[in-house]
């Protein structure tokens, strides 16, 4: 049984090391001697993860939980937490000093207790996501409180990192599929083997398990996993777009958020692009999904919010079904949502990832209502696609997806099969890591916020700036509520951030600048949208932002 100390000295090692490449053959190693049920524990607990998305678990950790059981376990008052924070802006390191120095000590000093497991701490955060009712916050609270009382400090660092699920040691989804590939290539594993099956599954403990059987081949889609969603690439023209495919099966590109739906039997779930479980705040989806007459089925498709215009509703209104948990029917009544189902992605026990578009398009026209299908049409023809481009843009939607019939579907690429054509602004989706008190009226407000970009050799978040436009007041008081519980330093006006939010942000330019740490700044940034239906792997790089300074005004690649 491995010891929870030597996954924290993993982390340890792996956090002080800078390049990638040393990063995966520390985690590699260690992944290749555990036993096959620690393996998804340590795969998950690396990236930063507590729970495969199929087990529908949220921990349900924020900063008052954590730091009320660091104060219980170690005997230290709440004043001293809070200066501790100012100094470091880490809970990790918060936690650890304050169990260095707590009084008295903790039980397993004086009993003899083993030391945690790396189980042992995995079955604390699932008795943790599991506690509901008046009592939960009182029983997450104990939980952590053992776990701390338990720990030693380096123990106690990554236990309040984990809580917080900001792991901070630079591996993210690609190095830990690296690693798994690299522990395992004796048995047959390699990167690219690794990455389909988890694109198939997105559960890297199943996928490690597998690699170390030698068994990654045989894994496919599963009901019940959430599998990553194909995406469409942004193309530079109709004109272009056809003469990339040729003859392509034209659809509306929906102002909507993109959903997946999980059929099996009487039993409905919704996952989000990002993969969360919403089914319970968008019951028009599992009503629409209970037309279909498969017995079970992945599908594909775009809930759009529609007014009473027959107009779609904006996006940010999408997002409120999607984030709402109580008093759901009246949001329902002031926010109705449609289905519009393009893609099937599993039928009756069988993938159909593998089959060419226009087939599994057949399949779904076979078990859905046609109310619930996307129109689609198949030309080649410019002029015809210029038609339905204006016809979406005219009934309020984005524009057009124009998708190569013969393409397979290809779980979390981006490529040439689908092309999207929209009217282009160009902006940038970044991850929201601080933010600052308002003042004056907005005094109650997180007023502007502080965004960062992904740096994908370290993957670190780098600080390109601030926006502090593009809200209104009603917008600045919901999203004051949603970081409220995300706000891990407080810091005078300033707080940090989990980053877990994406922002769109529109600019007018990309500028060098000395003062964020990504050497870049945005001239006038105003924020479009909360992204909430991206993870926050689909947020922009630092690469990304570089090339569009390059691009500006012909600069040259070495500007």
């Amino acid at each position: 049984m491995t010891s929870f100390l030597a996954f924290a000295k993993l982390c340890q090692k792996v956090e002080a090391s800078s390049g990638s490449l040393e990063k995966i053959d520390l985690v590699a190693a260690f992944l290749a001697d555990l036993d096959e049920a620690e393996l998804p524990v340590a795969c998950s607990f690396v990236m930063g993860t507590l729970f495969s998305p199929s087990l529908n678990l949220v921990v349900g950790v924020g900063p008052s939980i954590l730091y009320e059981a660091l104060a219980r376990a170690c005997g230290c008052p709440a004043g001293q937490i809070s200066d501790m924070l100012r100094a470091t802006g880490d809970p990790g390191l918060v936690a650890a000093g304050i169990v260095e120095k707590r009084r008295p000590l903790g039980f397993a000093a004086f009993l003899g207790a083993e030391a945690l497991s790396l189980t042992d701490v995995y079955e604390r955060f699932v008795a943790i996501a599991r506690a509901s009712g008046r009592r939960s916050q009182e029983i997450k609270v104990k939980n952590l409180q053992f776990l701390f009382s338990q720990a030693g400090s380096l123990e106690a660092l990554y236990i309040a990192r984990l809580a917080m699920e900001d792991m901070r040691i630079g591996v993210g989804e690609g190095g830990v599929r690296d690693a798994v590939a690299r522990a395992f290539a004796g048995n047959g594993a390699d990167v690219e083997m690794v990455e389909r099956a988890y694109n198939l599954t997105n559960d890297m403990g199943l996928v490690a398990v597998n690699a170390r059987r030698g068994t990654l081949s045989q894994l496919s889609v599963m009901i019940n996993h959430p599998i990553k969603m194909m995406l469409a690439q942004l193309g530079e023209s109709i004109a272009a777009a056809l003469e990339e495919i040729g003859t392509a099966a034209i659809e509306w590109k929906y102002d909507g958020a993109r959903v997946q739906i999980h059929k099996d039997g009487d039993s409905v779930r919704v996952f989000s692009r990002r993969l969360e479980n919403v089914t319970a705040s968008l019951p028009e989806m599992v009503q629409a999904a209970k037309q279909i007459t498969a017995k079970s089925a992945i599908l594909d498709g775009e809930a759009v919010a529609i007014g009473k215009d027959g107009r779609p509703m904006a996006f940010q209104e999408i997002l409120k079904r999607f984030r709402r948990k109580y008093n759901i029917e009246k949001l329902a009544a002031q926010i109705p949502l449609r289905l519009f189902l393009f893609d099937l992605i599993y039928l009756d026990g069988r993938s159909l990832t593998d089959l060419p578009l226009r087939e599994r398009r057949a399949l779904l026209e076979k078990i859905a209502n046609p109310n619930l299908l996307a129109d689609q049409v198949l030309s080649d023809s410019v002029q015809k696609a210029e038609e339905i481009y204006r016809q979406a843009l005219d009934a309020g939607h984005e524009g057009l997806i124009l998708k190569n019939p013969s393409s397979v579907y290809a779980p979390g690429k981006r490529g040439k099969n689908w092309l999207k054509i929209k009217p282009v602004m160009e902006t940038l989706d970044l991850v929201v890591i601080g933010a600052k008190w308002g003042e004056g009226r907005r005094a109650s407000f997180l007023g502007s916020y502080r965004l960062g970009c992904q740096d994908q050799a370290t993957g670190k978040l780098l600080d390109v700036g601030w926006v502090a436009t593009g809200f209104s007041d009603e917008a600045l008081a919901e999203l004051t509520d949603m970081f409220r519980e995300l706000i891990v330093v407080e810091k005078g006006m300033e707080v940090e951030i989990k980053p877990t939010v994406i922002f769109e942000v529109a600019y007018e330019e990309i500028q060098k600048s000395p003062n964020y740490s990504s050497g870049y700044a945005l001239r006038f940034p105003r924020m479009v949208a909360v992204r909430d239906d991206k993870s926050l792997e689909e947020a922009d790089s630092l690469e990304r932002v570089i090339s569009l300074y390059r691009g500006q005004r012909g600069r040259s690649n070495s500007a």
